[in-house]
């Protein structure tokens, strides 16, 4: 289990890494949006959704139509999941990044004391049909390895862990996962518990990221950005009915 020193230095860590890593690419990609290029703009949905949002049809109001939902989008989340494994192997202390092909860290569990070897996952829905077949190969291939070199190491001891959610909250393949494999899954709160054997580590963590966002000038960012679409030849056009 971690010490409140460790958690406190790990927690200002984790905003650190937010900043550098997720924030300074989440603006990057917001002031992008400012060039018309990058959109791909729909002029009958973009005015409806302007004068549907905003209660007018404006070179503001069409730009912030077209830039907010982007802001807001998957491509957020897609980040952070690709970056996650990153994230614990950089951050967290006791996590390391797995040397066997396939899998993405190795941990020891704070509730068993076992040595864990881990498929790392960003939430409860983000697997799909043939991910279960893949994370299962993989496994199998490491209990063979494993076998081959004299190790011990049991089916409790390859994990799927799930950054966020309940296991109320789980796909059918996790559960496949689950039920047909056998494999246990660790989703949320148990899954940084498990990591780092402090049960509010998943709370502080959220606002510890969330607090990252708070030294970014985010809604400057976003106001220039909406200011210099709205400025544009293409918004002209239109509220002129040329485009």
């Amino acid at each position: 289990m971690i010490t409140v020193e460790q958690k406190k230095l790990i927690l200002e860590g984790a905003t650190t890494w937010f900043e550098e890593v997720i924030v300074k690419n989440h603006i990057e990609n917001t002031q992008k949006l400012a060039n018309p290029k990058e959109l791909n703009i729909n002029p009958f949905l973009v005015s409806y959704l302007a004068q549907f949002a905003y209660g007018e049809v404006t070179a503001q109001t069409l730009a912030r139509a077209l830039i907010v939902p982007r802001i807001m989008s998957t491509s957020i989340n897609t980040s952070f999941g690709q970056n996650m494994q990153q994230f614990m192997t950089d951050v967290l202390g006791p996590v390391f990044g797995s040397m066997i092909p396939g899998l993405d860290i190795e941990f020891t569990d704070a509730v068993d004391g076992r040595k864990k070897f881990c498929q790392v996952k960003l939430g409860p829905n983000t697997i799909n049909k043939d991910d279960v077949t893949t994370i299962h190969q993989h496994f199998d291939a490491s209990k063979r390895l494993a076998k081959q070199n004299s190790l011990v190491v049991g089916l409790e001891d390859f994990v799927v862990g799930i950054g966020y959610g309940t296991t109320s909250e789980i796909s059918g393949h996790y559960k496949r996962l689950r039920d047909d494999y056998h494999y246990a899954l660790y989703v949320g709160q148990e899954f940084w518990y498990r990591l780092t054997g402090d049960t509010t580590f998943y709370a502080d963590l959220i606002w510890a990221m969330a607090s990252a966002a708070n030294n970014a000038e985010s809604q400057k960012i976003i106001e220039e950005t909406i200011t210099e679409l709205a400025s544009s030849k293409t918004i002209q056009g239109i509220l002129e009915g040329r485009f």
